[in-house]
């Protein structure tokens, strides 16, 4: 089977966008489970020594980009 640059060329780019939306995927699945973490965490500690509300899921996920933002870290390297 005779392959051309193009041909080369073609597959790498497929690959390429493979692996970068693989990426993205998993950054996303990694980002909504520390917010689930978060959200767990606070309900079963928060609520019991103060005795207030549970937050939601995307409470959680808005304190993740606060402390982010406050903190100076990127959400990946929490």
């Amino acid at each position: 089977m005779d392959m051309d640059i193009t041909n080369i060329l073609a597959l790498g780019l497929k690959a390429s966008n493979f692996l970068f939306f693989r990426a993205i995927l998993i950054a996303a699945i990694y980002i909504f489970l520390v917010s689930w973490l978060l959200m767990w965490l606070w309900n079963i500690t928060i609520t019991r020594i103060f005795n207030i509300r549970p937050i939601t899921y995307w409470e959680a996920f808005r304190l993740l980009i606060i402390a982010s933002i406050l903190f100076g870290t990127k959400i990946s390297s929490i």
